[in-house]
C-alpha cells in the first residue's frame, strides 16, 4: 500500500506525501503549486470558475492513449488525481505567447472582470482537442461556466472560431500505481485521523468497505465534496470506487444493459440514449459538463436524493439493483431501494455494484420530463417519468414515478390503476391525472411549492398522451444551446 500521491502536470511527476485526504485539488493548486489562475468562485461544483482538465487511461488495465475531460477543481479530492495528469490554464501559454483560446477571447471580448475567464478557457480548450463530454452543442458545453459580465455572446463567438487540435500527449505509466492507495493523515490540533482507501478490484474493495462500513464511499465527489467544502463534515474515512475496474464496464446483452456503479454519466449517455432516448436527452441537462465527466449513475442512485433525476427514469424502465456485502451478491428492484427520506435499503458494508436496465419493448411508450428553474444545471422541482404499453388502444401496463413529489423517488400506483385496463383516451388520462392527488402529497420549498409540483404532475401525464396522439403538436421548448 502506497502513501504518496503522485500525478503529472504539464508532464512532470507531482509527489504528494502526509496529504489531508480532504484537501481539494483546487486548494492543492492555489497553496503548494501557486497555480492561481484557477479560482473558487463557488466551492460547489456549479461556476466552473475552477474548471482543469485531467487524463486518464482510456482503459482499465491502463493501455492505450489518455482521455482528458473538464473537472471542477473545487470538489475533487487530492487523492482523486493519484495515477493521473493535470493541465490548468497555466499550461496553454507557451514561451510567453498567448493559447489560440486565449487570444481570442481577448480579440473578441469574451473577458471583462477575467474572474471567471480561466474556467471558461478551459472549457473551450477541451472542446479543441476533443475532450470527453465536449462533442455537444457550444452551449450545452459551457452550461458549467456562469458568467456575469459578457452575456455569453461573445464567448459562444470564441468558441466558434476554435479549430481542432491534437490532445496533449501524457505518459501515466510514470504515476501509476497498481497497489491499494492508503493515505492517512493526522490532524495534530483536534486529534482527527482520517483515511482515504483506494481499491483497484471490487473484491478489494468489498473487503475494505467490510472492514470500514462507517466509511464514505465516493465516487465522482460531486456531492461528497459538498460535505467537505460547505458543511465542513470531518469525513474521518473515504473509499474511492473511481479505480476499480469492475465498476466502471458498461454490458449490453440481448435482454438489459448493466451500467456499473462507477461509470461517469458521460460514458453512460451514448448507450442509454440508444434504448431510451428522452432519457438520454435529460442526462444531458443533468449538471454541467463537469459534473457529468466527475459523477456516476451508481453515486447518484446510492446517494438516495429525494430529486436525484436519474431514480425515476430508471424505475419506470424497470432497473434493478444489484448490490454486493462481502462475497454476498443479491439483486433488488430499484424501486424498492429507497425506504424513507434518507434511508436506503442498504446494510452495513453493502454497496451498489451496478444497475440493470432492461431493454424497452417494441411500440412501449417511454418518456421523462425535467421541470427545473434554469434548463441546464439545476435541480429538479420535478422529474416524471413515464413507461406504458398500449396495445389495440387499450392500455395493458403502466409504470410512473417521479422525483421531487415526495421524500424519495416513487411510483404512482393509483395512477398506474386509473390506466391499465382502459381505453387510451382523454378522459381516461384525466381520471389517472386526478389519482396523482392520492399517489403524492408534495411539500413547498425554494425550488417550488406543493401546489405547483402537484399540477406540474398532472401535466407531464398529459404532456405524454399529447405527444403519443397528437405528434404535430409542439410541446417541448428546445434551447438555443441545442442548435449548436
Amino acid at each position: 500500500m502506497g502513501e504518496v500521491i503522485r500525478f503529472l502536470l504539464d508532464g512532470e511527476v507531482q509527489e504528494v506525501r502526509g496529504a489531508n485526504p480532504t484537501t481539494t485539488l483546487l486548494e492543492h493548486l492555489r497553496g503548494p503549486l501557486r497555480r492561481t489562475g484557477t479560482k473558487e468562485g463557488c466551492a460547489e461544483g456549479d461556476c466552473g470558475s475552477c474548471t482543469v482538465l485531467v487524463g486518464e487511461a482510456e482503459s482499465a488495465n491502463g493501455e492505450g492513449g489518455v482521455a482528458w475531460r473538464a473537472v471542477n477543481a473545487c470538489i475533487q479530492f487530492l487523492p482523486m488525481l493519484h495515477g493521473k495528469a493535470l493541465i490548468t490554464v497555466e499550461s496553454l501559454a507557451k514561451d510567453g505567447a498567448l493559447h489560440p483560446v486565449q487570444e481570442a477571447m481577448v480579440d473578441k471580448h469574451g473577458s471583462q472582470c477575467g474572474f471567471c475567464t480561466p474556467g471558461i478557457v478551459m472549457s473551450l480548450y477541451g472542446r479543441a482537442i476533443g475532450a470527453k463530454g465536449a462533442d455537444g452543442p457550444v452551449g450545452e458545453v459551457l452550461a458549467g461556466n456562469l458568467c456575469r459580465c459578457t452575456g455569453y455572446g461573445p464567448i459562444i463567438d470564441v468558441a466558434k472560431t476554435l479549430a481542432a487540435e491534437t490532445a496533449p500527449m501524457a505518459d501515466l505509466s510514470m504515476v501509476r500505481d497498481e497497489t491499494m492507495l492508503a493515505l492517512s493523515f493526522q490532524d495534530e490540533i483536534h486529534g482527527v485521523v482520517r483515511e482515504w482507501f483506494s481499491p483497484r478490484t471490487v473484491d478489494e474493495l468489498a473487503e475494505v468497505y467490510m472492514a470500514h462500513p462507517d466509511a464514505t464511499i465516493v465516487a465522482g465527489a460531486t456531492d461528497v465534496g459538498l460535505w467537505v467544502t460547505k458543511q465542513r463534515r470531518p469525513m474521518p474515512a473515504l473509499i474511492s470506487v473511481s479505480e476499480v475496474a469492475e465498476l466502471r464496464t458498461l454490458e449490453e446483452t440481448s435482454q438489459a444493459l448493466r451500467i456499473g456503479a462507477g461509470v461517469r454519466y458521460v460514458d453512460a449517455i451514448a448507450a442509454v440514449a440508444k434504448l431510451y432516448p428522452d432519457l438520454g436527452a435529460m442526462m444531458r441537462r443533468l449538471g454541467s459538463a463537469q459534473v457529468r465527466n466527475s459523477g456516476t449513475i451508481g453515486g447518484n442512485i446510492a446517494n438516495g436524493s429525494p430529486i436525484g433525476d436519474m431514480p425515476p427514469a430508471l424505475i419506470a424502465a424497470g432497473a434493478t439493483l444489484v448490490l454486493r456485502r462481502g462475497e454476498t451478491r443479491r439483486e433488488s428492484p430499484l424501486e424498492a431501494f429507497f425506504l424513507d427520506y434518507g434511508k436506503q435499503d442498504r446494510r452495513p458494508g453493502e454497496f451498489v455494484e451496478a444497475v440493470v436496465v432492461p431493454k424497452p419493448a417494441a411500440g412501449r411508450i417511454f418518456k421523462v420530463f425535467k421541470l427545473s428553474k434554469r434548463f441546464d444545471q439545476d435541480i429538479s422541482a420535478v422529474c416524471g417519468a413515464f413507461s406504458i404499453a398500449v396495445e389495440d388502444g387499450v392500455v395493458t401496463d403502466a409504470r410512473i414515478a417521479f422525483g421531487g413529489m415526495a421524500g424519495t423517488p416513487r411510483r404512482a400506483p393509483g395512477c398506474e390503476a386509473a390506466l391499465v385496463g382502459q381505453p387510451w383516451t382523454e378522459p381516461t388520462v384525466e381520471t389517472a391525472m386526478a389519482a396523482l392527488d392520492a399517489d403524492y402529497a408534495p411539500m413547498s420549498d425554494m425550488r417550488a411549492s406543493a401546489a405547483y409540483r402537484a399540477l406540474a404532475a398532472r401535466n407531464m401525464l398529459r404532456k405524454v398522451f399529447l405527444e403519443t396522439t397528437m405528434p404535430g403538436v409542439t410541446t417541448r421548448v428546445i434551447p438555443e444551446s441545442a442548435h449548436g
